[in-house]
Formats: C-alpha cells, sequence, structure tokens
C-alpha cells in the first residue's frame, strides 16, 4: 500500500510490510494495528492476515513509478527492522529507496539495535533518513543506537510521548519530532513534557517538529504549543527535496 498521507511531518506512506509485534508501552495503543483491523474486516488483500508481520513485493517498486519528488514515511503499519522481516527483503527495501533517489524516505523503528547493525549493511543514500521512537526515559538508549547507525539524517520522534524527558542527549541527531497519543484509549501528554523537550531542541541547536497534543480527537486539540506552531525541519541542503 501506498498513500497520501495525514501525518503532518512527511507526504506519502509506502508499506511493503505491514503487521508489528509490541516491544515497549508506547506500543500498547497502536494506531496502526487500530487500522489494520479495520481493513481486514473491510477484506482489504494486504491485511487478510490482520496485522500479522506480511510482505508485499507488489508494492516495491511504487516509488521509482513516483515521478514528482516527495517525503515518504516507509512502513507507516510496520517496523523496517523487525526482527521476523529477513535481511534480504530489507535490502530490496532500500535498494528501491536508493534507485528512487529523487524522494526522501524516513524510517522509524523500535528495533534501534538491529537497525544499527543493518544500517552499515545497507546502501542507503544521502536521501534515506534513520529514526528511533522514545517514548519514556527508560528507552532513550534506542538514541545511542542511532547515533551509531549509517545515516546522513538521524532523527528521533518522542510520540507518543508518556512522560518527561529531562537528560535529551541530542548530539549527533538532526531532527526531533515530539506528540501525544491519539486514539480513543490516549494517554494524556502534559504541556511541561512538551515544553521542556523544545527547550532541549532549542539550547542543542536541533529542528523541533510538534506534531500533536493527541487525545480522542486529535484535530480539536490541535498542535500549536505556547502560541505557536512548531515545524522545523533538518537543514542539511542534501537531505532536502
Amino acid at each position: 500500500m501506498a498513500t497520501k498521507s495525514a501525518i503532518e511531518w512527511t507526504d506519502s506512506t509506502w508499506n511493503p510490510l505491514t503487521g508489528c509485534t509490541k516491544v515497549s508501552p508506547g506500543c500498547r495503543y497502536c494506531y496502526a494495528e487500530r487500522m489494520a483491523k479495520r481493513l481486514e474486516a473491510m477484506g482489504q488483500p494486504n491485511y487478510a492476515r490482520g496485522f500479522e508481520i506480511a510482505m508485499h513485493e507488489h508494492t516495491l517498486d511504487l516509488p521509482v513509478r513516483w515521478k514528482k519528488p516527495r517525503a515518504i514515511f516507509v512502513n507507516s503499519m510496520s517496523d523496517l527492522f523487525h526482527e521476523a522481516v529477513p535481511f534480504e527483503f530489507i535490502q530490496r527495501i532500500a535498494d528501491v529507496m536508493r534507485r528512487a533517489h529523487w524522494h526522501r524516505f524516513q524510517a522509524l523503528t523500535k528495533r534501534s539495535e538491529r537497525m544499527r547493525r543493518l544500517s552499515h549493511r545497507l546502501p542507503l543514500g544521502p536521501n534515506v533518513w534513520l529514526g528511533v521512537s522514545v517514548e519514556t526515559e527508560d528507552f532513550t538508549w534506542r538514541i545511542d543506537d542511532l547515533r551509531e547507525a549509517r545515516a546522513q539524517v538521524k532523527f528521533v520522534s518522542l510520540e507518543p510521548l508518556l512522560g518527561p524527558i529531562r537528560n535529551l542527549e541530542l548530539d549527533g541527531i538532526d531532527w526531533v519530532i515530539a506528540g501525544g497519543e491519539s486514539g480513543p484509549k490516549a494517554r494524556p501528554v502534559a504541556p511541561a513534557w512538551v515544553a521542556s523537550v523544545r527547550d532541549q531542541c532549542l539550547a542543542a541547536n536541533v529542528p523541533f517538529f510538534f506534531k500533536q497534543w493527541g487525545g480522542r480527537n486529535r484535530k480539536k486539540a490541535g498542535r500549536r504549543l505556547e502560541g505557536r506552531t512548531w515545524d522545523q525541519l533538518p537543514r542539511p541542503a542534501s537531505a532536502t527535496l
């Protein structure tokens, strides 16, 4: 599957993989799992097995066919570095990203250790951004793995932000996204947590993007923080469209 995305920090999603398993508290109310169950009930073929890991070879070449440059979130419905995904299939995804060099690909994972190891064996050009999800201070070690990965642009997604992160080490990090959880069982995010992350980004001169307050109605809650919208993006010229 590949679709125009409502996610504020990207343009499109591309899902040569679907399905995942939970590894930490941020996964508890996974939006992708909810969506997969709806798509399964609707008879969407890519979700015939619900949220089980599935590889979709027929979607691999889609980015090559898209001639207009765009930002593409890779596997919004899965995790590129999930342990059940064969390295050979990850290689094929990486090769598509290499060939479709006019796009910007954004891959986000919670399997940071596998990402760190495999990134050095993949043909990742400057148009591939690697990121890790961190929901609480207990998982900031994923940022350490990201620092050791091979990617020109490295980003951190603090979404859903489930607690304060007081000592955010940002050396070697190019971008930080933060956001609250959305959906029917969304856990609340404290404004002070978000403001602290923003302040740490400003102090470190790292671009900051505030995605959403979240909640049951994320559109109504909006995404303004202390009177303004934060839409900063990484600066490297070679990494922009």
